[in-house]
């Protein structure tokens, strides 16, 4: 298994083509994140045909190009492999994350979402290093996501985290307001979605869950 580098999950935005306004909203909305200190991307876009994800995958490769920050496929591992991008992720229904690894290789990073303890019995079945991190939720109520599981609490995420094994990523309602009790479970970061895209100031917005996720004052 080759080596990966450790990602930086500590602020991950996964990306909502509507709720930006369309395509160039989405790109301006990705730069402006990554400056205010987003540290991965997720291009996900479930209403988008193969094409329109693989062009709108290569345009925000450029905009991320130079900035060091990772973009991850949610669910199409073969869009991910077409672009060049980091990785996939992969849910409870999607391609299974071994078929996923198979797909991307061995240098790219796969990651899956969880939402129960029981969950983690496919991801330890795994030979080590199948799958790189998990993003666990949701954790509060949501409205992103129509056919989200129900949320599961700070004490669901605590004890997934503390068996998963692998590092965990927080994501379902994360707002400034909740994000130091989210890292008080012992997360690796925070994924948003409606917290930075959509609003007004996206950089401002993802400088401010930064800063709260790493406990320190917004100034």
């Amino acid at each position: 298994m080759a080596s990966r580098p450790a990602l930086d999950l500590s602020l991950y935005l996964v990306t909502d083509t509507e709720l930006c306004g369309g395509r160039h909203g989405l790109l301006d909305t990705v730069a402006a994140a990554v400056a205010g200190g987003v540290t991965a991307v997720q291009l996900r876009d479930p209403q988008a045909g193969t094409r329109e994800l693989v062009a709108l995958g290569h345009a925000l490769q450029e905009v991320l190009a130079e900035t060091g920050v990772p973009l991850i496929v949610n669910d199409r591992a073969d869009v991910a492999v077409a672009i060049g991008a980091a990785g996939v992720h992969v849910g409870q229904h999607d391609l299974p994350p071994e078929a996923a690894r198979a797909i991307v290789g061995d240098r790219a990073y796969v990651g899956l979402s969880v939402q129960t303890v029981r969950h983690l019995d496919a991801v330890h079945a795994q030979p080590p290093g199948t799958v790189d991190y998990l993003g666990v939720g949701p954790v509060f109520p949501q409205r992103t996501k129509a056919d989200a599981a129900a949320p599961g609490g700070l004490d669901v995420l605590t004890e997934i985290v503390g068996k998963a094994g692998v590092p965990c990523v927080s994501i379902g309602g994360i707002t400034v307001d909740n994000a130091v009790a989210a890292r008080a479970t012992g997360v690796h970061g925070i994924a948003v979605v409606s917290a930075i895209c959509g609003l007004n100031d996206p950089a401002g917005a993802a400088r401010a869950l930064r800063h709260r996720f790493q406990d320190q004052e917004v100034g």
